[in-house]
């Protein structure tokens, strides 16, 4: 039997202790949840393809780009991620299934228009877009997608119902593309909702019925037809117009070489000529009865010439003919 009182209150001070311990446990703990959860909500991630509006007591403060951020607890800044590097469509006549392209419902709503030149036709398109400006994106409009697709369904009939049903049907689709991209872009500039339209295409379309369908494709045949025929008479027109101008070069230098052999001829007959004035100058009787002689002599070719060299009193006549046999054969 233990009759120390100390053995007693020592018991029942470690007895009062353990409640104080636990009690001291349980709020050390609190303390670091409470730690835990406000640095929780310090910290965000964005990730690459977003941006994030920082809102200040609900006022927006700024932005912050992808990675590790923080911000003030206990909502004082809130956080609003919006993917502005990723680009999203719009289906205009229809509607694709996204577990398979080749699957798409037509919504003929959206799809069926009437041309500039009275005629309908079904056409589909696929419009791209982005987020330009993420704040504005936020607080500019209250459904800015749906601002976009009421401003393409808009231009799309706009411009359609300006243009020939040849050209929707066949070689007019890039410029309508073109134009449609551009009347958005223009407008959404002045709607200024934080999107950016990045691309427009038509990706069907075809008459209402098939008699029509069948027409169209019949001219289209003969358009590539046509395409083919002038193809191939270009490159017959390439490969021959080498030749013919090689030809041409070719009677040209004969030409010129022609000519210049008739400049060289007529040269030669006026220096023989000019020698021959020059020798007629000198005597011109003599020269004139030589002149008369040769005539007479390539006039009359048969005939037997003789010179009279009489002086009066007695008469000598010398035949010509031996005289040019002499001088042919010197």
């Amino acid at each position: 039997m233990n009759n120390n009182p100390f053995n007693g209150n020592f018991a029942d001070k470690t007895r009062n202790l353990e409640p104080k311990k636990i009690f001291v446990k349980i709020i050390i703990a609190v303390v670091i949840i409470a730690i835990l959860a406000l640095l929780s909500t310090c910290w965000y991630t964005v990730d690459e393809k977003e941006q994030a509006v920082v809102m200040t007591f609900g006022k927006v403060t700024g932005t912050a780009d992808a990675g590790i951020n923080f911000k003030l607890p206990f909502g004082i800044q809130t956080v609003k991620k919006v993917a502005v590097n990723v680009y999203q469509k719009i289906e205009i006549g229809y509607r694709s299934d996204s577990s398979s392209a080749a699957d798409y419902k037509t919504v003929e709503t959206e799809s069926r228009m009437i041309t500039g030149d009275y005629n309908i036709v079904n056409i589909d398109f696929f419009v791209e877009y982005k987020v330009s400006d993420p704040v504005k994106y936020l607080f500019a409009s209250e459904s800015p997608e749906l601002i976009l697709k009421n401003l393409v369904q808009s231009q799309i009939r706009n411009v359609v119902g300006s243009s020939t049903v040849d050209s929707v049907l066949t070689d007019g689709k890039a410029e309508i593309q073109s134009q449609i991209k551009d009347l958005i872009t223009e407008v959404l500039d002045d709607y200024d909702i934080g999107l950016i339209l990045t691309d427009v295409k038509i990706q069907d379309s075809e008459p209402p019925t098939e008699s029509v369908i069948e027409a169209f494709k019949a001219v289209e045949t003969a358009k590539q037809g046509a395409e083919t025929a002038i193809n191939q008479a270009k490159a017959y027109e390439n490969s021959e117009l080498p030749k013919a101008q090689a030809q041409a070069d070719k009677l040209i230098q004969n030409a010129e070489y022609l000519k210049q052999n008739r400049i060289n001829e007529a040269t030669k007959i006026v220096a023989k000529f000019n020698a021959m004035y020059e020798e007629y100058a000198k005597n011109p009787a003599i020269t004139r009865t030589r002149m008369y002689y040769e005539m007479i002599t390539e006039t009359l070719p048969g005939v037997k010439l003789y010179i009279d060299t009489g002086d009066g009193s007695t008469q000598k006549l010398l035949p010509l003919e031996n005289f040019v046999s002499a001088a042919d054969a010197e």
